[in-house]
Formats: structure tokens, sequence, C-alpha cells
């Protein structure tokens, strides 16, 4: 008896099964700030913050995983814009403005709405001009990161979180400050490190390992106070950023303007 032949055939694209992790990871980023907002509401604001903390470590996993097993995409690209717009826009908006914001009415929920439009026009700047600049400029952003200007505008939340009343801090006059300045640097041209390109040395990667290590212990013991310490670290960090980023442009000039000269001597 002949056998019944199966002509329903599945073809799977090796590209479209190596895009589907990476975007995966980026729609769970998406549900992870959305549910940050429902803590928000709730009044669980520690969780909040564990969400957008989450969402920044998802960010920055799922586009390097995307290129290490070459799944980079349009899609992707578009939909980790989105995400970033949700978690670190939208989402620490929210949160702000049910914790502190919504106690100086109208102007609040200005600052809210100038913050989310600044980030709106950082991501779509970021679209535009990413593949366009020279390779010595990958390791700095241009402006800050969305991802570092959610958790910068939750920094008097994630201050106050860790009880700190060393000192008097008036959260009305912080908190909209917070706000502005980060929405400034969003928007602005001021270099940022980036980190994309870290060169390591082998004979310092074990202290790398163990400095790995002992941040994410003491984030595991202290989160709080190491993500308030650490948001700091990094306000401190962008004047070096910025007069590195000079040093490296002189640098570049000059070393142009010595091929040229070159150039015409040859001529």
């Amino acid at each position: 008896m002949e056998q019944p032949k199966n002509n329903l055939k599945i073809i799977a694209d090796k590209k479209n099964a190596r895009v589907i992790l990476p975007n995966m990871l980026t729609l769970i980023g998406v549900c992870i700030g959305l549910t940050s907002i429902r803590f928000a509401l709730d009044g669980k604001f520690e969780f909040a913050i564990i969400a957008i903390i989450f969402a920044a470590l998802i960010d920055g996993l799922d586009g390097r995983i995307a290129r290490l097993i070459k799944g980079t995409s349009k899609v992707g690209k578009e939909l980790d814009s989105l995400t970033d717009m949700i978690s670190f826009g939208v989402a620490p908006a929210f949160i702000m403005y049910f914790w502190k914001l919504n106690t100086l009415g109208r102007f609040g929920w200005l600052v809210c709405l100038i913050y989310v439009i600044c980030v709106a026009l950082r991501l779509a700047r970021f679209n535009v001009n990413s593949n366009q600049e020279p390779s010595w400029r990958d390791n700095f952003f241009e402006g800050v990161p969305s991802p570092a200007g959610g958790i910068l505008v939750l920094t008097p939340l994630i201050v106050s979180v860790t009880n700190f009343d060393y000192i008097p801090l008036n959260y009305d006059i912080i908190v909209p400050a917070f706000f502005i300045v980060t929405s400034l640097l969003l928007i602005s041209k001021f270099p940022s490190y980036s980190f994309k390109k870290i060169v390591i040395q082998r004979k310092t990667t074990i202290f790398l390992l163990f400095g790995i290590v002992l941040f994410f212990g003491l984030l595991l013991i202290y989160p709080f106070n190491v993500i308030a310490i650490s948001s700091i670290i990094y306000l401190l960090m962008l004047p070096i950023s910025f007069f590195h980023y000079k040093n490296l442009k002189k640098q570049h000039t000059d070393s142009n303007s010595v091929d040229d000269d070159d150039l015409e001597d040859v001529l």
C-alpha cells in the first residue's frame, strides 16, 4: 500500500531564526518597562526602579547578542528604538510623576512632557546618524544615551529609597532639576562614553573579573546604594569624556592635516 506523501514543507530561513532571539529580548524589555509603570501606580517604587534596571540590562544585551549571532535586522533596530522610548522615556516619566512631580501641578506634567520629547528626539537622531561617524568616534555617544537618561532622572527616587538623610534634600527642586538637565544632555551634542570598544590587556583581565564580581555582589546586597553611586559616578565621568573626545578630535584633525601636506608635496 502506497504511503501518502506529505507535501507540507517547513522552510526555515537561518537568518530569520537568528533574528528571533534578540527581538524576543527586546520585546521582553518592553514588557518590563511597562510593568514598571504598573509598580509605580501601586506605589511599589522599589520594584519600579528594579524593573527599569533590568530593562537597561536587556537593552545592553539584545544588540550585542544580535551582532554576535549575526542576527541584526532593520526591524530589530526600529524595535529597539521603540523599546527605549517606552522603557527609558515614558516609564521613568510616569514613575517620577506618580512619586513627586504630581505635587507640582501643571509644571510637574510639563517637565515630564519635555523629558519624553527629548528622548524621542535623541532616538530619532541616533537612528539617522548611526554608521555615519568615523571609527574613532565609536567610543562616544552624541549626547547621553536614553537608558542612561532614564536612570539619571530616577536618581532622586533611588537616593530617597536608600534613606540617605545625612543632608536635607528638597526633592521639589531636585527632581525637576534632574529632569531638565538630563533632557538637555539627551538632545545635546555633548560626547559621552559608549563603552562599545574597550581594549582590555590580558594582564589586567583578572582585575577586571574581580571588579565585575565585586560590583554585582554589592549590587545584590545593596542594590539601591550601588545604583545611586553608579549614577553619580556616571555624571562625574561626563567632563572626562568631553575632554577625552576633544583630545582625540584634535589628534585626528592634526593627522589629517599632516596627510594633506604630504599629498601636496607629492603633487
